[in-house]
């Protein structure tokens, strides 16, 4: 495999990782502007951006796998630790942007509403007027901030099933392509058993995170939590999608042993 071509990996992961977690900012800046709903109608491009990244990056990580099992030399498991490591710099990325982010996105509803669709928005935006202005909103994150973060008490069940789930997230395609390469004999039904490890981290996600934060959501539209709490809560699960990537490192090899056992 070409070094080009496993940098455009690491670029792809990094891209795909920066904007998942910078849906946080897009929520906290549709409630900073009370249009919730048109911040939840905006993360359709950040859907589109990551799965555009995915699509391009699953068959060239995949091929990956076809050059290991062609040659002795080729080692995988080292790329795939890099790759989870991309997914750290990426998060690391959303996080230093997130101040900047939550202001920008806040304006950015507000010029949907006035335009009234996406297309629209997007050819107002066009002009240089909107982007001067917009540098304006550009917040240098500090230490203060991250320290803030951690003043008083926290959520602590939440943080810890936040490390699981984006741990489980970042390993589960690479885990399973792994498998594919240990037990070649089974590689096509491994590299397709993603699923087995997503689901989990799908179950958790569905039923123990998005509850908490819509909740925490209208809570904060009906005036009976500050922007503040939503601010640091946001925040925190953005330090612990960080964690998570981190835990990913470890998961890589039990993952991919555990989807090796089930298939095999």
């Amino acid at each position: 495999m070409k070094v080009v071509q496993f940098m455009m990996i690491l670029m792809f992961t990094v891209v795909i990782h920066t904007v998942d977690s910078l849906s946080y900012a897009l929520r906290l800046g549709g409630l900073r502007s009370r249009r919730i709903t048109l911040a939840l109608s905006l993360s359709g491009l950040l859907v589109l951006v990551s799965r555009t990244s995915n699509i391009a990056q699953s068959p060239m990580v995949g091929s990956m796998v076809d050059h290991a099992l062609d040659s002795a030399a080729f080692r995988l498991e080292p790329r795939l630790h890099g790759i989870i490591a991309a997914a750290t710099v990426g998060t690391l990325l959303a996080m230093l942007m997130f101040p900047s982010a939550a202001r920008l996105c806040s304006r950015m509803v507000v010029h949907l509403e006035a335009a009234g669709s996406i297309p629209k928005m997007a050819k107002n935006l066009l002009s240089w007027a909107k982007w001067k202005n917009g540098l304006t909103y550009f917040k240098r994150p500090t230490f203060r901030m991250m320290r803030s973060l951690f003043e008083g008490p926290l959520p602590r069940r939440l943080m810890a099933l936040n490390i699981a789930i984006t741990a489980i997230y970042t390993v589960g395609v690479l885990s399973a392509l792994y498998a594919a390469y240990l037990w070649p004999a089974f590689r096509l039904t491994a590299s397709t058993s993603s699923g087995l490890i997503n689901g989990v981290a799908t179950i958790l996600l569905t039923l123990l995170i998005d509850p908490r934060i819509a909740l925490l959501s209208d809570q904060a539209l009906r005036g009976e939590t500050g922007l503040e709490k939503v601010n640091r809560v946001f925040g925190l699960l953005m330090v612990s999608r960080l964690l998570g990537t981190l835990l990913a490192q470890l998961l890589l090899v039990p993952c991919a042993y555990w989807i090796g056992w089930l298939i095999g």
